[in-house]
C-alpha cells in the first residue's frame, strides 16, 4: 500500500519523501510531500487468521508557496479518494523544521485484502 500511496503522489511531479528522512545537511525542496504509515491493524478474521488489514498513513505538502499548499492538498485529497482511500475531515496545519516552509497535512486510510484467504 505504501508503493500505491507513492505512485499516486508522485502524479503530481514533486518529491515523495518519507517523514523525517531529509538529512539535516540536505536543502529542502522548493515544494515536497511525506508521508508516515502510522499504524497498519488486522480487521477481519477467518480460521485464526486476518482476511483483511487497514493502513494508516499521514500525508502531508510542504512549500515556500502557502496558496500551493492548499491547493496541492486538495487536490492530493481527491486523488487517493478517487483511488480507494478513505479521507476523512479537511486536513491539518503541520510544522515545519524550515522558516520558509509551512504544510498541510491529512490521515488517508485504505484497506487490504488478504489474497491468500479463501474469503
Amino acid at each position: 500500500m505504501t508503493e500505491l500511496l507513492i505512485e499516486l503522489l508522485e502524479t503530481f511531479g514533486y518529491h515523495v519523501r518519507l517523514q523525517g528522512s531529509i538529512r539535516i545537511d540536505e536543502q529542502y525542496p522548493d515544494s515536497f510531500f511525506t508521508f508516515w504509515n502510522t499504524d497498519s491493524y488486522d480487521n477481519n478474521h477467518y480460521d485464526n487468521d486476518a482476511a483483511s488489514y487497514t493502513w494508516d498513513f499521514e500525508v502531508n505538502f510542504y512549500s515556500t508557496d502557502p496558496d500551493l499548499v492548499d491547493q496541492k492538498v486538495k487536490a492530493a485529497r481527491s486523488l487517493l479518494k478517487a483511488n480507494g482511500f478513505v479521507i476523512s475531515g479537511k486536513g491539518h496545519d503541520v510544522g515545519s523544521d524550515e522558516t520558509t516552509h509551512t504544510g498541510r497535512g491529512f490521515r488517508a486510510l485504505i484497506m487490504e485484502r488478504e489474497v491468500n484467504n479463501n474469503v
